[in-house]
């Protein structure tokens, strides 16, 4: 039985703002799944069904990274598509600012490289990482495949940092440009399911006011970290780590331009990249009831100006202050959320909705690209015809869980955040000691950097590779730790506190692996 045919026997009277049924349609003649034929009409007639009766293969809740990449990807293949957004002015927000050279590409493959033109986007070839002022140089390395296991790179890997608003401005003109799309502004309010089987046939909105209803064969929801659907389709919900205050600074000067920045202490890590001409963003995790930014101790501007200014670069210290002073500090919660299978007929969960890591690797984005091109891949007509056909898109949708991790380097990235954050925010001996190891390993240089710089960068997507820099890490420091102690205390480090370092180690990187690990 279709999906139109199930929402027929469910829904006899129309809600308002329903302008056709879906067995009205069924009547005339007509499919949801009808591809374009070489004339207009066809191509007319689809339109006028998004438009008029609200009806597509493919209903997409979310105009932003995700939603807008995926209305392209999908519109492309034929696919008639409806991407909703509570508000399309322009977004304003702390998130999604630096794309990785893994999302670059994987946005080139998605043939929207060019969102990237026009919004004085700023190319970031690596990383300087400062620890206790004393910097060490994580260029991408520049003897990788690129973009498909068959293509070389022709230039150096290219991360971009840019204004989050001004890329989602160009990516929603994309979608509105893509064949078979339609971008409507409305608020949806929940999911419309067959109340028989439970399969989703679509949403319930509210556009200007007036109560709206939208139906796909497919629903993809991408809204964001704050989804308000994801409670009752994931069985897992987000975790909060701490919060990263964020400051935008006006002509700030840095150690190493085009690059970004990571300043570790003693304190929680910060992060600093150029987002314009003229505009850098800072990033400064707190978390939750440090003592230096609670309120008895004058709150996160304290923090700001007692603890955050004495570690930073000195050239960056005017900037900041300027930017303090301001008082324009915004936060973000730094969340994980463990990805999961997707097993409800007629809906797709995705992007931040779906799976989270910690932003500190500016991972997030690189994700969401490489997400929609595998994707799109399993689900393009050549393999599964017809979306209504919910047997065939959930086995798709299983071996994307699987694929997405492996091929899509999902894994890597999600892993290593949360892996990193965990060192570079160290609070106990044996974690300050791997952060120690892990800055001392990046110093040696050669593969030891190049390596770990390919996994950051979304490059490298072995998992193996990840696992094995980690506890190369361990061990370095436990040499570290051994030059750093007198002769005599050298077999206790050697015996005794190796086992704890490489102990820790497990424990830290160990659950995020079980995580990725699981169906």
């Amino acid at each position: 039985m279709s999906m139109l045919t199930m929402f027929s026997n469910k829904i006899m009277t129309l809600p308002p703002g329903v302008h056709a049924a879906p067995s009205q349609l069924r009547a005339r003649g007509a499919s949801i799944n009808d591809t374009p034929a070489a004339g207009t009409y066809t191509d007319d007639m689809r339109e006028e069904r998004r438009r008029v009766h609200h009806e597509a293969e493919v209903v997409i809740v979310g105009a932003g990274i995700l939603g807008c990449a995926a209305a392209v990807a999908f519109g492309k293949q034929g696919r008639s598509v409806i991407l909703l957004e509570k508000s399309l002015k322009e977004p304003d927000r702390i998130v999604g600012e630096l794309l990785q050279p893994g999302g670059v590409n994987a946005l080139r493959q998605l043939g929207m490289e060019d969102c990237l033109e026009g919004i004085d986007a700023i190319p970031c070839y690596g990383y300087q990482v400062s620890y206790h002022n004393e910097p060490v140089h994580i260029p991408y390395p520049d003897n990788l495949i690129a973009i498909t296991d068959k293509e070389k790179p022709s230039k150096k890997p290219e991360g971009r940092s840019f204004h989050h608003g001004k890329f989602i401005s160009k990516l929603r003109a994309a979608a509105k440009a893509a064949p078979n799309v339609t971008v409507v502004e409305s608020t949806v309010t929940d999911i419309v399911k067959n109340g028989h089987t439970g399969q989703v046939l679509g949403v319930e909105c509210q556009t200007k006011g007036e109560r709206d209803y939208y139906f796909g064969a497919v629903t993809l929801v991408a809204d964001g970290y704050a989804s308000k659907f994801r409670k009752e389709y994931v069985p897992n919900q987000p975790q909060v780590r701490s919060k990263f205050w964020g400051l935008e600074m006006i002509d700030a000067e840095l150690p190493m331009p085009y690059h970004g920045h990571v300043i570790l202490t003693d304190a929680p890590p910060i992060l600093i990249y150029q987002i314009g001409t003229h505009e850098t963003r800072i990033l400064v995790d707190i978390p939750e009831g440090l003592p230096s930014a609670s309120v008895a101790a004058g709150g996160v501007k304290n923090h700001m100006l007692n603890v955050v200014v004495p570690n930073l670069p000195a050239c960056t210290r005017p900037a900041f202050i300027r930017a303090v002073e301001a008082g324009k500090l915004r936060s973000m919660p730094n969340s994980f959320l463990p990805p999961c299978t997707q097993q409800t007929r007629g809906l797709i969960l995705l992007g931040d909705a779906m799976n989270m890591r910690h932003p500190l690797t500016g991972g997030g984005m690189t994700v969401a690209f490489n997400d929609v091109v595998t994707l799109s891949t399993l689900l393009a007509p050549s393999r599964v015809p017809s979306l209504e056909d919910s047997d065939a898109v959930l086995a798709a949708l299983r071996t994307f869980h699987w694929r997405r991790k492996h091929r899509g380097g999902s894994s890597v990235i999600n892993i290593l955040a949360m892996a990193l954050y965990a060192l570079f925010a160290a609070n106990s001996t044996h974690l300050t000691s791997l952060k120690n190891g892990c800055f001392r390993y990046f110093q040696r240089g050669g593969r030891s950097v190049a390596e770990p710089a390919g996994l950051l960068s979304g490059l490298i997507r072995n998992p193996a590779v990840l696992v094995y820099h980690f506890f190369s890490v361990a061990l370095y420091a436990v040499y570290c730790r051994a030059q750093e102690v007198p002769a005599w205390k050298v077999p206790y480090v050697l015996f005794v506190e190796s086992v704890l370092i490489v102990y820790t180690a497990a424990m830290v990187i160990g659950p995020y692996i079980l995580s990725e690990m699981r169906g």
